[in-house]
This record gives structure tokens, C-alpha cells and sequence, in this order.
């Protein structure tokens, strides 16, 4: 199989009598905002002030007064409560946060997460043993705890209230647990069904600290509780859920946080990762500052992370903060080796798969998830990375729209131990006398969904402009536009008939490429990350879909393109890519 080529889609100009409804906005925004969906200048209006959408009180959660009553009756008990996290970074900053606050209503609190190579995904029985025999009275879950209805009755018989704050789609059986805090559950009213677990948690602080009762047993003056926005705005981009509604308003509010950090382990973080506190944006986020928390999960433990976010000591952030730098670069180079092998795997047997799938008992079980959203992108095809242990096997999926890969795995649910996700991520566990059964499930699942489709990722730009227009006003608008992300992406340009006047390899093993584009009237620096191996084989004149940014070295500020994709000058847009 070929590395898979891209459909670029282009939109038509905006109708006359909407471009007449969004005159007061420059052009270019005009273009971006209608082909978003916002056609009245008050939505648009709305949506560039990133306006808290209605409804969103956290009491009209269900079960969120009932969750509440019950913490509140256990601080004033001085019970001993444990916040159960994920270990990944929305289930970590999730964590951390609810430690903070319950810390500052002086609450018996302490945080648990589970190790992923121990005791994997979720809650455990040897967990809950463990938190029993500590003597924990209320266990408050974070990012995990939907699908596990056992182990909240086994937390009940040991006398052992739970809270369960998850995001994920609920399984069959809906856990009998004192609260069950997820706006996808039936009979939820919330509007914002998309929230992320750190956003969860988030507003079960925001129910808790706008009780009254609350301001009783603090210990000290509490803090607004937007002060714990960087922690949100952390926890929802990495965990990649939809940057609009709610959690559009949420990392809005968060970013200005993030910009000048307050927190001492996020301050830390920020400065270990080399980034400008000033400029960050939600790509810093996913790309730097995520990877970091997710890297102590994925290689050791996650306690570190949740450390470092809880931590008020500056030696201590410090440590933890480069720890964490240095095994997101372990991680980077395990990352990378199991793609490629797992590429290998894959393709071994047909190199035309629908579905990807590579198992083996050497890899790394916290890198596996990132493996296999490698290949999912490389190819265009669900993708299942998994690491076959003694008695079971445990693994990673990831997919494209077209393919919901939970359903696929509910529909093989008979013969998994544990299993849950969203459309296009999850994670599943089961026996290794089940793998070969499973397998040859997925692939006939793949070939009744997707063998009558068209498999080609499409790129979809936002306008069409000469580079000659490209003027550097329109970052300022394009700064209107953030937080972006999944739901609302960066804004996209295309422009076409560009001639190549230099063009260079460069990075590590010559894995990007470095281009000087001009149109005749304008010249502009290029760089497109991963397409190297293209320096060969790129024409004189091009077609380019790229994002328009400022480029920060050594404390020099340039504007370049960033590449999406490139195409020879005629070829068209349905058409493979150089």
C-alpha cells in the first residue's frame, strides 16, 4: 500500500446576500466564518467572542446536586476521599484539579492512577482493595469509570460510595453508583455533550464551589473557580474532543491563564518545553505541552505528572518538569520504531488492508495509542496497535470518520474483557486464545463498512487567494479564530501557480521540507513537516494548501506558510498529491 493521497476540497465564494450579512468583517474572515456555519453577524459574532452557549449551569448535569450533597457531606465528615484519574492528560489535569479545590475546602483528599502496564485503563478490583484497605470512604472518578459496573458494585460491598465523572460513551449496563456525572448518559438534559473529563470535573467544582455550604468549611479564601482553567484548557486539547461550544468558551478563557501562569507546575512545564508563554496557542498544547504530561503515563507512571500540576514546590517542579521533558524524548524514539514495525505487520499479509492491525509482545503498551494514530494518518485506514502480553492482550485503536471503531468493538464485545472509547479512539483488553477470533471479526466488520467506500483523506481549505494578498493584517483576524482545534481547525489557505525558487531537506534524517514560494509579486518561507522524501519529485510550480503563522527562532519573529499539502500547478484537486 502506497502512502495514501489526498482530496483537496476548495469552497465557492460566499453567496451574495450572506456576504452582504457579514460586510461588517474583513473578507478573508468573512470567507472563513460562512464556511463554518456562521451566516448572521450575531452568531458570527458569538462565535468569535467564544461565548458561553446557554444552558450550561452545572446543575442541569444529572445526578450533579446528588454529587455534590455527597462531597460536601464528606468534608464536613473529614472522610478520606481519593480522586481516581486516568493516566492520560485529561484524566492527570482532571485529577489535579479536583485535588485543588477539595484541598482548599481543607477535604481529606489524596489522588490515585492506576499504572497502564499494572493494572491498565480505568478502575481495577486490586485498586479498590488497595484505596479499602487505606481506609478511602468516597472515591471520585476522573475520565474512566462508565464501563466498569463491577467494579463500582464491588466498591459498594466494601462500603465505598463513588462518584463517577467519565466523558466516554456508556456501555449497555449504566454503573449503580452514588452519582454518575457524563452528559451522554440517557436522560442527561446538558447541551454540551462534548465536554472533555478535565471538563467534567471542572464543572462538578464549579456546582461544588457555588454551594454555599462550602464557603463555611473553607480553610482559607477560595479562589474564583476559573483560576483552574489552565488545567481545563490542558486536559481538552490534549484529549482532542471538539474545540467549539462549550469547550471552545472553556480554552478561550484557559489560554489567557496558560499565558501567564500562575500555577508553579505549570509555569515549570511551559518552561522546560521551551515555549513563549506569551504566544502559546493550542498547538503548543498538543503538541508540546501534552505530549509531556502524557509521556510519564506512557512510560513509567502518571503520578509524576499529577505531581508536578499539584506541586507548589519550585525545586520539585523543576525536577519533575524535566523529567518529564526527557521521556517525551524516549518516547518520540519508541514512538517511531513501533510505527515502523508495526507498519511492517500490518501490510505483511495484504497491502491493501481496510483495516490495520499489528500485534506483538515487544511493544511498548503506553505508545501503542500513538503507533497506531500514525498509521491511521499515514494510510487513511483504522488502525489497532496492541502488545500481547502472558495471558492477554491489550491494544489501541484509532480511526477515520468513516469507520466508528467503538461500535466495531462492541459488536465483538462477547469477546473482550474491557473495552470503550469514542468514534474514532479506543482501547480494548482480552485473552490471547480470543486474538485470532477478534482479528478476523474486525476485518470482516471492515469489509462490510468501508469496501464500497472511497478511502481518500480530504482536505478542506477555507478560502482561495493569491499569495500576493497574504498581508500580515490578516493574522490579527485569524487570531479571532482561537482557541482552534478538533471542530474548528486553523484557518487554511490555497494558493495556486507558485514557483519553487529554493527548496531544501532538513530536520532529522531530512524528514521535512524547507521551501521559498513566490507567485511573482511576493515571496514567502515554506516548511512542511514530514514530506522530505518529496525534494526529488517536486516541480517548479505548485499548488499549495497551507496556514499562514508567525515563525519564532531564536527570538526572531518571520511569517511563513505551513504546509498542509502541496500538488504540481494543474493537477487536480481530486487528484494525487506530488
Amino acid at each position: 500500500m502506497k502512502h495514501r493521497q489526498k482530496r483537496w476540497r476548495v469552497p465557492s465564494d460566499i453567496p451574495a446576500e450572506i456576504d452582504h450579512s457579514l460586510a461588517q468583517f474583513p473578507k478573508v474572515l468573512r470567507h472563513i466564518l460562512y464556511h463554518r456555519g456562521y451566516t448572521s453577524p450575531q452568531a458570527a459574532q458569538a462565535f468569535l467572542e467564544a461565548e458561553y452557549p446557554p444552558g450550561t449551569d452545572p446543575l442541569n448535569l444529572k445526578d450533579m446536586p446528588r454529587a455534590v450533597e455527597r462531597l460536601v457531606s464528606a468534608i464536613k465528615r473529614g472522610e478520606n476521599i481519593v480522586i481516581y484519574g486516568d493516566y492520560d492528560a485529561d484524566g492527570v489535569t482532571g485529577c489535579a484539579l479536583l485535588i485543588l479545590v477539595l484541598r482548599w475546602l481543607g477535604a481529606q483528599v489524596r489522588g490515585y492512577i492506576p499504572n497502564r502496564f499494572d493494572e491498565g485503563y480505568g478502575l481495577n478490583f486490586d485498586a479498590l482493595n488497595e484505596l479499602h484497605a487505606m481506609g478511602a470512604q468516597l472515591i471520585v472518578s476522573v475520565d474512566c469509570g462508565i464501563r466498569s459496573p463491577e467494579e463500582v458494585e464491588f466498591a459498594k460491598s466494601r462500603h465505598m460510595d463513588m462518584i463517577l465523572t467519565d466523558h466516554h460513551h456508556p456501555g449497555a449496563i449504566l454503573p449503580q453508583a452514588y452519582a454518575v456525572i457524563n452528559p451522554k448518559q440517557t436522560n442527561d438534559r446538558y447541551p454540551e455533550k462534548n465536554l472533555a473529563g478535565v471538563g467534567l470535573a471542572y464543572k462538578l467544582a464549579q456546582a461544588l464551589l457555588s454551594n454555599p455550604e462550602v464557603h463555611q468549611l473553607a480553610r482559607v479564601r477560595l479562589p474564583p473557580v476559573e483560576h483552574f482553567l489552565d488545567l481545563v484548557a490542558l486536559g481538552t486539547v490534549a484529549d482532542m474532543v471538539p474545540i467549539i461550544g462549550e469547550n471552545r468558551s472553556l480554552v478561550r478563557r484557559g489560554l489567557e491563564y496558560l499565558r501567564a501562569p500562575q500555577r508553579q507546575g505549570v509555569f515549570s512545564l511551559i518552561h522546560a518545553s521551551g515555549v513563549n508563554p506569551r504566544r502559546l496557542s493550542t498547538e503548543h498544547i498538543g503538541f508540546i505541552l501534552a505530549p509531556r504530561l502524557n509521556a510519564a503515563g506512557r512510560l513509567e507512571t502518571a503520578l509524576d505528572a499529577l505531581s508536578l500540576l499539584t506541586t507548589d514546590e519550585v525545586e520539585q517542579a523543576a525536577l519533575l518538569a524535566q523529567k518529564l521533558d526527557s521521556q517525551n524524548r524516549e518516547r518520540q524514539r519508541l514512538t517511531q520504531e513501533i510505527q515502523q514495525h508495526a507498519e511492517q505487520i500490518a501490510l505483511a499479509e495484504d497491502p491493501e488492508a481496510l483495516i490495520l492491525i499489528a500485534v506483538h509482545p515487544e511493544y511498548n503498551l503506553g505508545v501503542v495509542g500513538l503507533a497506531a494514530s500514525r498509521l491511521c494518518e499515514t494510510f487513511y485506514r483504522p488502525a489497532i496497535v496492541a502488545q500481547k502480553g502472558e495471558e492477554v492482550t491489550r491494544g489501541s485503536c484509532r480511526s477515520i470518520p468513516e469507520f466508528h471503531i467503538t461500535q466495531a468493538l462492541d459488536e465483538c464485545g462477547d469477546l473482550l474483557m474491557h473495552h470503550g472509547g469514542h468514534q474514532a479512539a479506543a482501547g480494548f483488553t482480552l485473552r490471547n486464545a480470543d486474538l485470532p477470533e477478534f482479528i478476523e471479526r474486525l476485518k470482516a466488520i471492515a469489509q462490510r463498512e468501508l469496501a464500497q467506500q472511497d478511502l481518500v483523506a480530504t482536505l478542506t481549505a477555507d478560502i482561495e487567494l493569491p499569495l500576493s494578498e497574504l498581508k500580515p493584517e490578516i493574522l490579527r483576524y485569524l487570531e479571532l479564530l482561537e482557541p482552534t482545534g478538533q471542530g474548528n481547525p486553523r484557518a487554511t489557505f490555497v494558493s495556486r501557480d507558485l514557483k519553487v525558487l529554493n527548496k531544501k531537506a532538513v530536520g532529522k534524517e531530512w524528514q521535512h521540507l524547507k521551501l521559498r514560494l513566490s507567485d511573482g509579486y511576493i515571496t514567502y518561507d515554506a516548511i512542511a513537516f514530514r514530506m522530505g522524501a518529496l525534494i526529488d519529485s517536486l516541480p517548479e510550480r505548485v499548488d499549495v494548501m497551507y496556514h499562514y503563522e508567525v515563525n519564532e527562532y531564536n527570538g526572531q519573529e518571520t511569517l511563513q506558510l505551513k504546509i498542509v499539502d502541496i500538488k504540481p500547478t494543474g493537477a487536480a484537486d481530486g487528484l494525487p498529491s506530488c
